[in-house]
């Protein structure tokens, strides 16, 4: 019975090999040096200023909130593209709808605002 588990064991130790020579090659070849522009801290694509522990403006996340949610309804929408129905039509427009709403809401509260 224990033979059936040899290909597996093989094959976890073969990946395990692997990724240790990976990143033992990856030490040797790659150059280790850092420069003071590397060792910056990194803060929304403008040079950094005072203290990186500094507080940012809500904006900044809120922008990333937005981008998120409606890059997940487009993942959304490309299954239903491929797999329509006339009951699953329904369903995305409300679902849509719903988006559309939360769209206004966002723009009418001045959230899109720079």
């Amino acid at each position: 019975m224990l033979q059936e588990y040899i290909p597996i064991l093989i094959f976890i130790i073969v990946s395990i090999g692997l990724s240790i020579i990976i990143l033992i090659a990856s030490y040797i070849i790659a150059l280790q040096k850092s420069d003071s522009e590397k060792l910056s801290p990194y803060e929304c694509g403008f040079n950094p200023f005072q203290d990186a522990r500094q507080e940012f403006d809500v904006k900044f996340y809120l922008v990333a909130i937005l981008f998120i949610i409606f890059d997940i309804e487009i993942s959304f929408l490309f299954p239903w593209a491929v797999t329509i129905r006339e009951e699953s039509y329904w369903s995305m427009m409300i679902f849509l709808g719903i988006l559309t709403i939360g769209f206004i809401y966002e723009w009418k509260k001045g959230a899109l605002k720079w």
